[in-house]
């Protein structure tokens, strides 16, 4: 090419090029070396090069055209003697048109020289007031490039230098993302994957069973008597406990294994390809010797014994979320028994016999109204000041005295309890709500009340129809009332949902998401959902004395509010945690910290009781006014 004379439609075609990539996932490597090949074609050049400079200014080359790369070995040694840093430093370009008469980079002009190099040209890479590398070009015949092709390149090294910004926030988001993810599907504490995690490879597990002819297991674990560690000696040995634990089973677990931390003292194992029930009694006799020896814990000598309850398919059976929750059965009738480990093989479809009895006697107690409502109360975190209530189910057997709520849960989630015990709660819950309301005179506040909404239930085709008839005869606000639906609902169902959710707004209701950190996948949903509310997952609150916790709290917090909706956190129960909640921008929050669940009547009181302290009489409904975030 002529000295001076720049292809005006090269020049087009090279910035419309690279203008695409700025969106695209190629490697930058592969995306420079594309630039300083292009950059040969439309200058007097012979070779190009693009040049990284840290801090220290310590130069090193990332990308050379084809014909110099060899040229640019043999200059490294010599680089920091060069132009390039004088770039750098001056954040202007530099010339030498005659790298052998000039005396400024004496080592450098040597090196280049030796290399059949005789003139070359140095355009810094800038990001605002601050330079960062060099785009370098090279040629073999002294000479000085014209004010033309000098701009042509500053343009170029505009260029790479939006290239490489451009590339490392694409990296800075996507590990930032990976962290995000990570941080969403792992327990804080322990570092082992979480509940969602270990739903999500069971639903691999299950596919994978389809094609093999090998037995597949759950087994469920719980700490006995871990409540009296932490009462005894306190959280922080109970948390270290918990991780010592952890370290332990992690040793038992084979390569395609999962073991993961459910909650508090719960941890399970999903094991596949097992071939038989020996394999799964084996490991099961690991697990008894592995809790044979004491926990050495900062000094203390502490000995936990564990319940086990497994439950197993062979060939040909279906692997269903019916494992976790039947394994899990299993476990609270090892607990309960004193027998340590139950094991169960599960055929097909059919049920386990606890399970049925357990099926029966929760119909009866909703035939015989034998179900009864706790109120945890929502408090605001500036004053601690109840505002609302969310209404949780409780229930005590008459032989096996409180059963815990997520059995309760689970069990009635397999059939068409869960809509029908739903519907007595959202209906008892209102109630409540409204005696509340007719019995005060001039009412010192207003009172929010939350109530849990299954997916069964959003999927009943009266769903709204039916809530709109609890708000008529209760006489429930519907501004007053929030339903609470699981994240995992909005990730797996939106589409099937959005309808039944949009219904739900136009009635004046509010709508939070539950458990909010746990479903990654939802974030995308979140802008689109007709949602005021979202509740960070106690998990992340619980951990907010570290780094990770905080991070994600913080992340969570932020696009909320950007969004416009209220953020609550959930399982508050040390002063640190609700002052690190409220640090992190949490308006809202709940846990043992503030009250426990109680009765109605106790809310009643303890509202009452907090007017004898100045705090704001009145509140907006949580969440604010109902606005549609967005459609399907």
């Amino acid at each position: 090419m002529e000295a001076g004379v720049v292809n005006e439609d090269k020049l087009s075609a090279v910035l419309s090029e690279f203008a695409r990539t700025m969106i695209t996932d190629f490697p930058i490597q592969r995306i420079l070396d594309r630039l300083v090949e292009r950059i040969v074609e439309i200058l007097p050049v012979t070779c190009a090069g693009v040049t990284l400079i840290s801090a220290e200014s310590t130069p090193h080359y990332i990308a050379a055209s084809d014909s110099s790369a060899r040229r640019f070995e043999r200059l490294q040694s010599t680089i920091r003697q060069g132009p390039c840093v004088e770039a750098f430093e001056s954040g202007q370009p530099v010339s030498v048109p005659d790298l052998g008469g000039d005396d400024r980079f004496p080592s450098f002009a040597r090196a280049g020289v030796a290399a059949g190099l005789a003139a070359v040209f140095t355009f810094p890479l800038c990001h605002g007031s601050s330079t960062f590398g060099a785009l370098d070009l090279y040629r073999d015949t002294v000479g000085a490039l014209d004010a033309a092709d000098m701009a042509v390149a500053q343009t170029l090294a505009d260029v790479a230098a939006a290239l490489l910004l451009n590339a490392k926030a694409r990296d800075e988001a996507l590990a930032t993302s990976n962290r995000f993810h990570y941080h969403a599907m792992h327990d804080p504490l322990t570092g082992l994957p979480n509940r969602l995690l270990l739903q999500e490879r069971l639903e691999h597990a299950a596919l994978r069973a389809r094609r093999t002819h090998l037995y597949t297991a759950v087994l469920f674990l719980d700490l006995d008597r871990f409540k009296q560690v932490n009462d005894r000696h306190g959280h922080l040995l109970g948390d270290e406990l918990l991780r010592s634990v952890a370290r332990r089973l992690s040793t038992l677990v084979r390569a395609g294994d999962t073991l993961a931390r459910f909650s508090g003292d719960e941890f399970v194992f999903l094991c596949e390809e097992l071939h038989g029930v020996d394999d799964v009694a084996a490991l099961v006799g690991r697990i008894n010797e592995t809790f044979s020896k004491p926990f050495e814990l900062d000094g203390t000598s502490v000995m936990v014994h564990t319940s086990v309850g497994t439950a197993y398919v062979g060939p040909g059976d279906a692997v269903t979320a019916d494992l976790l929750m039947r394994a899990d059965l299993d476990m609270y009738r090892a607990k309960r028994e004193g027998a340590g480990v139950e094991i169960v093989q599960i055929h097909g479809s059919r049920a386990h016999p606890e399970e049925d009895s357990l099926e029966r006697d929760m119909r009866r107690a909703l035939d015989e109204h034998l179900f009864d409502i706790a109120y945890h109360p929502i408090v605001r975190t500036d004053d601690s000041s109840v505002i609302g209530v969310e209404a949780l189910l409780r229930w005590t057997h008459p032989h096996r005295g409180p059963v815990p709520p997520l059995l309760v849960v689970s069990a009635a989630e397999r059939t068409e309890l869960i809509c029908e015990i739903g519907a007595w709660v959202l209906e008892r819950a209102c109630e409540d709500h409204a005696r509340w309301m007719a019995m005060r005179a001039t009412p010192p506040t207003e009172l929010d009340l939350a109530v849990n909404i299954s997916v069964r239930q959003l999927m009943m085709p009266d769903f709204c129809a039916t809530l709109s008839g609890v708000l008529d005869r209760t006489g429930m606000q519907p501004g007053r009332l929030m339903l609470e639906l699981a994240e995992s609902i909005a990730v797996e169902h939106s589409a099937r949902i959005m309808r039944v959710l949009l219904e739900v707004h136009e009635l004046g209701v509010r709508l939070a998401l539950d458990d909010f950190g746990t479903g990654y996948s939802s974030l995308s949903y979140l802008s689109r959902l007709p949602v005021q509310i979202v509740k960070i997952d106690r998990r992340f609150v619980a951990e907010l004395d570290q780094r990770p916790a905080r991070i994600v709290v913080a992340a969570v917090t932020g696009m909320a509010h950007e969004l416009g909706l209220t953020v609550v956190a959930e399982g508050v129960e040390t002063t640190a945690q609700r002052d690190e909640a409220r640090a992190a921008g949490c308006d809202l929050a709940q846990g043992f910290y503030f009250a426990r669940p109680m009765p109605f009547a106790d809310v009643e009181e303890l509202v009452r009781a907090q007017f004898d302290r100045p705090v704001t009489a009145q509140h907006p409904p949580l969440g604010g006014s109902p606005v549609v975030s967005g459609g399907c």
